[in-house]
């Protein structure tokens, strides 16, 4: 026969340090109560009753001279808010896992659902739900989620989130996500099933599903170990014991395949106890096993709970106390795990308590181990660069864009940090366009591509090139495909020529051409507009075939010609500026881009040899309006008429006048003269 242990059975981290805590406050010579039972596991909270550890419902039965330990499961917030105001001493022992969902409904606004797949009853939820300030409601399956949603259809108006209890079914989890999905528009969707139970329920199935019978060791009452046992179920008869007193020794017997796991709440020692046991029934039989020879199962046992360290081995660990040149976390193992801070960051102006805090949990690498002195230094940023390069040869193979900040100016290029690791960008995929100074690019963030990649120097070249020539590509296609003609656009001015100006529209460049910038004549672009100026734009024309489109820039509603027939008829006395001389007349500005012609005939009413003879450029004239060629845009004005008009005027105000008008003096007659007298001659 053969006896199949799982290599997941048993404490996982974030229940080992719980535990772990314990025992320490009691080393340490302190009174203890936990807030609820440290775990569900009833040897456990036995033996802790035996060391004088108490239960506590609330931190109103705290002693004064207790510290009370908040377990794995968590609380809820207020929990927090009630401890302090009574001025309770208390250890926090919450599983980062289970952290991390508090984290995340909290963060929910007041008008948001919360949907968390679990146990309402359990612990664990209810701490949950006391941390989100917006409704939670939980659900155990994906028909109970359709039943909550055919009751409540006024949710699908709701933004809602959804999570799951750190312990429940993966499988299960999937089919609810999938549910949720369905049900509701863009849901927010948090995987927050923790790795360890994850691993420990697809193992259990793996091993069950080649089994003739399976063993779940666990108390009875703890989530974790009676989802293990319904995972098991599904794929081979299943037995949930407690302790070894309880195994059925018809049933090993009766079996060939026998596959034994635990729940994360199952301490060593109960395990290590069935196994013996298991041990000591078959050699009573002559029953070997096959798989595991002449070895004693308790040292098969030793080997799965304590799998060694090695050199370059990554391991999950939860930061236990932070130090002004190094980090101890621990790594679930025998040895004492330190990060130095030269091995937490390369950034040197950066302390430790800037990278890290208390209890978060850290992806780590195994620098060395030390079993006489029973430590293992750990690298946070290997670990870092490792699972970095990793993405990065996983964006090679799938062609993913990746986002990263320019560090360093190198020889024949740029450096990028992506994810902890540096890749080479060569200059002539630096950009879009030649750069020739790369300096301007440090400290810039930048997407890219990888196109190369060594595995084995663990080096990878980028192109920021390729990106660009991509998506301007599709916006280009995207761009012909919508266009229109009239369509508007803000653009900003590329580049000038002597027949017009380029304007970058987003995709594509388009052309307004020299006599479309004004309704003015002008002699180059740049009277109307600059490189660098936005402008808004109108499409004239298409070629879709050529790639190119013509731009309108000049508005109707500033046509000279349509403000001139809003204002003026024929008829009209109008001041003109003579804007310039011909030799058959002179041409008059009426407002600006509007010019009228005063043939050389209406200029005066005798002869005029030359318009230069009587006008001068520059000079007002009052003219008259005497004829408006629509079509031909061309307008008759005459100074002429204005001056018959006043002679005509003058000479009836003349004829007017009676011939016998007689006009009298006011100014008194003069005396007559004498007359002389004869001289004496």
């Amino acid at each position: 026969m053969s006896i199949t242990l799982a290599k997941t059975a048993g404490f996982c981290f974030g229940v080992d340090r719980g535990v772990t805590l314990v025992y320490r406050l009691l080393s340490e010579g302190k009174r203890v109560c936990t807030l609820g039972p440290i775990i569900h596991n009833p040897q456990v909270v036995e033996d802790f009753k035996k060391r004088g550890v108490r239960i506590v419902s609330a931190p109103e039965e705290v002693m004064p001279d207790e510290v009370m330990v908040i377990r794995s499961h968590g609380v809820a917030a207020d929990v927090y808010k009630k401890a302090d105001a009574l001025g309770v001493k208390y250890e926090d022992a919450t599983c980062p896992f289970v952290a991390k969902i508090h984290r995340i409904v909290a963060g929910c606004k007041s008008d948001e659902l919360v949907f968390l797949a679990g146990d309402p009853d359990h612990p664990e939820v209810k701490g949950i739900c006391g941390h989100a300030v917006c409704p939670t409601i939980v659900f155990r399956t994906p028909e109970e989620l359709i039943q909550i949603d055919k009751a409540h259809p006024e949710y699908r108006k709701k933004p809602v989130t959804f999570a799951a209890q750190t312990t429940f079914q993966a499988d299960l989890w999937q089919e609810c996500a999938r549910t949720a999905k369905k049900v509701y528009t863009n849901p927010k969707i948090f995987d927050t099933i923790c790795n360890a139970t994850d691993e420990r329920q697809s193992e259990a199935k793996e091993i069950a599903s080649r089994s003739d019978f399976m063993i779940v060791i666990g108390g009875r009452h703890s989530s974790n170990t009676k989802k293990l046992s319904e995972v098991c179920s599904a794929h081979c008869p299943t037995l949930l014991i407690e302790t070894a007193k309880e195994l059925p020794e018809s049933m090993l017997l009766a079996s060939s395949h026998i596959g034994v796991t635990a729940g994360a709440s199952t301490p060593a020692y109960i395990i290590k106890e069935v196994f013996k046991t298991m041990s000591e029934m078959l050699e009573n039989q002559g029953v070997v096993n096959e798989e595991a020879g002449k070895e004693d199962f308790a040292e098969l046992l030793e080997q799965s709970l304590n799998e060694k360290l090695y050199t370059g081995k990554r391991v999950k660990g939860v930061v236990t106390s932070i130090q002004p040149n190094e980090v101890l976390v621990d790594v679930g193992a025998k040895q004492a795990g330190f990060v130095a801070l030269s091995e937490l960051t390369d950034d040197p102006s950066l302390k430790a308590e800037d990278v890290v805090k208390v209890g978060d949990e850290i992806n780590l690498a195994v620098i060395k181990v030390n079993d006489q002195e029973g430590t293992v230094m750990l690298s946070k940023k290997r670990c870092d660069a490792e699972e970095g390069f990793e993405e990065i040869v996983k964006a090679h193979e799938e062609g993913t864009v990746l986002t990263g900040t320019v560090v360093d100016v190198v020889r024949g290029g740029v450096l990028v940090l992506t994810n902890n690791v540096r890749v080479f960008v060569p200059a002539s995929q630096a950009s879009g366009s030649r750069v020739e100074d790369l300096s301007t690019l440090l400290k810039k963030e930048v997407r890219y591509k990888i196109i190369e990649v060594n595995e084995n120097r663990r080096r990878a070249v980028g192109s920021v090139r390729a990106v660009i020539r991509e998506e301007r590509a599709a916006k280009q296609a995207a761009f012909w495909e919508s266009v229109e003609v009239g369509q508007v656009f803000h653009g900003e001015v590329k580049s000038l020529t002597s027949y017009g100006a380029f304007v970058d529209l987003g995709a594509v460049d388009g052309m307004i051409h020299i006599t479309e910038l004004s309704w003015k004549r002008i002699k180059h672009p740049s009277e109307v507009v600059k490189v660098g100026d936005m402008v808004e734009v109108y499409v004239k024309d298409i070629d879709k075939e050529a790639k190119k489109i013509s731009l309108g820039y000049k508005k109707s509603e500033d046509n000279p010609w349509n403000i001139f027939l809003s204002k003026c008829h024929i008829g009209d006395v109008i001041t003109a500026k003579i804007a310039s001389l011909t030799p058959f007349g002179a041409f008059a500005e009426i407002i600006p881009g509007v010019d009228g012609l005063i043939h050389i005939s209406q200029i005066s009413t005798e002869r005029v040899e030359k318009a230069g003879d009587v006008l001068s450029v520059g000079q007002e004239v009052n003219v008259k309006i005497t004829d408006i060629d629509v079509e031909r845009k061309r307008i008759s004005l005459s100074i002429r008429a204005l001056l018959e008009e006043a002679a005509a005027a003058k000479a009836e105000a003349a004829a007017a006048e009676p011939e016998d008008t007689v006009y009298y003096s006011t100014e008194d007659p003069k005396p007559e003269a004498e007359p002389e007298e004869p001289s004496a001659e």
